[in-house]
């Protein structure tokens, strides 16, 4: 964990309601890996007191690739204070042919830097939109993801299919209620596949971390065998291994 600065180079629209920022970092932060996040203050002053948490997307060159709300002003040349990495990589099965990335009620943002990772390596994508997920538009996305639309009660179209060809799945939803929408999540699973293997159902867990290193415990996770923290064990947590209840 270090804290730097970094300095916004460009700032590019990609949708009506998200814009990218092209982050020049220093050589730490440049050698982000899909799961890792930045806690990021970008005024001088502490309002708001709690960092934010930012999500590549993709790395250009030696910039990161940030993906914010098109509501929030950035200047070309701002700089930001930027605490990282945040996290650990996610933890990908080893002879990946195909892999399932789920967004339940949120945008899909912390999940998509997987995407040129996994193309890279020759591992098909495909991204399912559920419930507000779907208002998401993917135009600026690879043409090689596969994209499907779901439902509010989690159904989506060839679901058997994609469920049962999927060697991993990474899902991420709303903060309100992280525990109770992976519950459905993995109900759903549950009735498509006989058992749900380990290390198959991922969640990536993104609620707010004030502090980022462990000292605070605010992201405390129960799991089967004991307790752990968000930000320093996570985000990625093996959904048969959590206590959801």
């Amino acid at each position: 964990m270090k804290q730097s600065e970094a300095i916004i180079e460009r700032v590019r629209r990609i949708n009506p309601a998200y814009q990218h920022l092209e982050l020049a970092v220093d050589d730490t932060l440049s050698r982000i890996k899909p799961g890792q996040s930045l806690l990021v203050k970008t005024g001088r002053d502490w309002h708001p007191y709690l960092r934010v948490q930012w999500h590549p997307v993709t790395i250009a060159g030696a910039k990161l690739v940030i993906e914010r709300p098109a509501g929030e002003h950035y200047d070309v040349g701002q700089v930001v204070d930027v605490l990282g990495l945040v996290g650990q990589p996610i933890r990908f099965r080893r002879n990946l042919r195909n892999v399932l990335l789920v967004a339940y009620d949120t945008p899909p943002t912390p999940i998509l830097m997987t995407i040129p990772w996994l193309m890279g390596n020759k591992v098909s994508v495909t991204l399912v939109l559920l419930g507000t997920a779907r208002q998401y538009d993917t135009a600026h996305l690879n043409p090689e993801v596969e994209v499907i639309k779901g439902d509010d009660d989690l159904n989506w179209q060839n679901q058997v299919m994609t469920v049962g060809w999927a060697d991993q799945v990474l899902a991420v939803v709303h903060t309100d209620d992280e525990l109770g929408r992976f519950k459905k999540l993995v109900a759903r699973f549950e009735e498509r596949r006989a058992i749900i293997p380990q290390n198959y159902l991922f969640g990536i867990f993104n609620g707010d971390l004030p502090c980022g290193v462990g000292a605070c415990h605010a992201c405390m996770l129960q799991t089967r065998q004991s307790w752990s923290l968000v930000c320093t064990d996570g985000p990625a947590f093996d959904l048969t291994q959590i206590t959801l209840d």
